[in-house]
């Protein structure tokens, strides 16, 4: 068995802080071999990979390069290019997944730790602009887990939105449990079609407006969506074109990552040390991303707690418009 098969194979699995960090060593240095733009950037930062021993020493790649490089590792063949959720049409992330299967490993085995087997559920998707653009990593999500809840009314909604109130509707009175992943802008347009009172539905917002609408404070959105639908919290997912893995928030706000995912903070002012429970830039380890770059630094801002649960607080400023923005909290 090749490397390669030897970590994938062992990845998607539960971790001690101590097994963490040594299959994150291990994953850096398959990359720093492997994946020629990671290599090159850690050379401009003249890393010796012998020095590297905890997590802080990892060099993370800035998200940005995404968009003018092929994260790829050496011989390995595109299975599927996934897009960003860009508002202009134009200057996009794209990510060359090489292992659609380690993908699905991810996504349903992250998803089934936070709310069951996906065929306990009605799983629906209200995810207009992203259907309407296509290449998108949460739609090839959305769709598996559509097709695995094997339920006659799970499916997509582009712009029917009369058509889903009734469904949902006819399923909260006969009690079956659904699960509507939706886009903020198209959330805020269904729960106009009110009045609700949901009971057997839960709701997972997966970005902002999209240029749609006014940008609104994550807390703001959710508190007027929890009002509409008459729940008691509305759930969120974090993910992004350039990852393999998402955290999901149940309540509160707080996000919680999937074992094989780690959030640290970078100092706003300093990109190579670290603050600890204050807020600052998110550097993502996500070991999915086997054949592509598992240490990812974004434009994201968050404050991780002692228990590993993160609160995202906004984005830096002069960042690009994209699937997961937030305004500044």
């Amino acid at each position: 068995m090749s490397n390669r098969n030897k970590l994938k194979s062992t990845l998607i699995q539960s971790y001690t802080s101590d097994g963490f960090l040594r299959k994150a060593l291990e994953v850096f240095h398959f990359q720093y071999q492997q994946v020629p733009v990671y290599r090159s950037y850690c050379d401009h930062l003249y890393t010796d990979p012998a020095n590297i021993k905890c997590l802080e020493d990892i060099p993370f790649l800035p998200i940005s390069l995404f968009k003018s490089h092929q994260v790829l590792a050496e011989e390995e063949e595109v299975e599927k290019i996934f897009f960003s959720s860009g508002t202009t049409g134009h200057d996009l992330s794209q990510h060359f997944v090489a292992d659609l299967d380690l993908y699905e490993q991810s996504f349903m085995t992250g998803f089934r730790q936070v709310y069951g087997d996906p065929s306990d559920y009605v799983i629906m998707g209200l995810l207009p602009n992203y259907l309407e653009r296509g290449g998108s990593s949460l739609v090839y999500m959305v769709d598996t887990l559509i097709r695995v809840s094997n339920h006659p009314d799970s499916g997509f909604y582009l712009d029917n939105l009369d058509q889903l109130a009734k469904k949902i509707r006819q399923l909260e009175t006969t009690g079956v449990k659904t699960l509507l992943f939706g886009v903020s802008y198209a959330l805020l347009d269904l729960a106009a079609l009110g009045p609700w009172s949901l009971k057997n539905t839960l709701i997972i917002e997966t970005g902002g407006m999209k240029g749609r609408r006014k940008e609104m404070i994550k807390a703001d959105l959710h508190e007027a969506l929890e009002a509409s639908f008459g729940l008691p919290f509305i759930h969120s997912e974090y993910g992004m074109t350039e990852l393999l893995s998402q955290a999901y928030a149940t309540q509160s706000g707080r996000f919680n990552c999937p074992p094989w995912m780690r959030i640290l903070t970078r100092d706003p002012e300093d990109p190579f040390s670290y603050v600890h429970q204050k807020i600052g830039g998110i550097n993502i380890i996500d070991l999915a991303n086997l054949n592509s770059c598992a240490f990812i630094a974004t434009q994201d801002l968050a404050k991780v707690h002692s228990d590993g649960s993160f609160e995202l607080l906004g984005r830096f400023d002069h960042s690009d418009l994209r699937g997961c923005n937030l305004m500044i909290s």
